[in-house]
């Protein structure tokens, strides 16, 4: 254990390090880095954090992380509402955005099914998604762009299960991306083109 000379440090530090992939010497760094700047810089830091937690909302339709009920995606004229891409969470719409080859809508589920993990489809927005397309007068198509994992595959045949009833095509991103990994970890180009070559869940299934 540490032998800190400061409890406020020590403090500092074990807060930090609570945060996914940060360990105790990163902790460390970052608390030190910030005792070097201004207290005008570290005040605004505090209070961009504590304004994110506190004022964040989810789109009231897509469930995006938002500053407003609707997000900037959605009530844009310029989108394609005939198109819906199912995504895991904000990190995969940020990664599909860059890549410039998507003008639809998405729909972000808040995870994936996971039984192992005690994640069930209750758990996710499903239902709101089914909600949306039954809604829908525009919507044409909905393509499936989760990981290529059990899981993902796990929760795009339930997907396809709950929205074959409708008059709509439900497509996968094509198998451009390695087995197993995540959309955001995935070359702008690769994910693109995965995009853009996607095929029928039916087809892709049973190919």
């Amino acid at each position: 254990m540490e032998n800190f000379s400061s409890k406020l440090l020590q403090a500092a530090v074990e807060e930090f390090s609570q945060l996914p992939g940060i360990g105790k010497k990163t902790a460390l760094r970052l608390v030190l880095h910030l005792l070097r700047q201004d207290s005008g810089s570290v005040r605004r830091f505090s209070e961009t954090m504590l304004q994110l937690r506190e004022n964040v909302v989810y789109c009231k339709s897509c469930h995006n992380i938002s500053d407003k009920p609707l997000c900037d995606i959605c009530s844009s004229s310029r989108r394609d509402a005939g198109t819906i891409c199912v995504v895991e969470d904000i990190r995969d719409v940020i990664a599909i955005e860059n890549t410039g080859q998507y003008y639809g809508l998405y729909h972000v589920l808040g995870g994936i099914i996971s039984p192992m993990d005690g994640i069930g489809p209750a758990d996710l927005t499903i239902d709101a998604l089914a909600e949306r397309v039954a809604g829908s007068q525009e919507l044409s198509e909905v393509i499936l762009a989760l990981s290529t994992t059990m899981e993902g595959d796990t929760t795009n045949f339930y997907l396809y299960k709950k929205l074959k009833a409708f008059d709509i095509k439900i497509s996968v991103i094509a198998r451009g991306i390695a087995i197993g990994d995540e959309l955001e970890y995935a070359d702008e180009v690769t994910l693109g083109r995965s995009i853009l070559h996607r095929t029928a869940y039916d087809k892709a299934s049973t190919g």
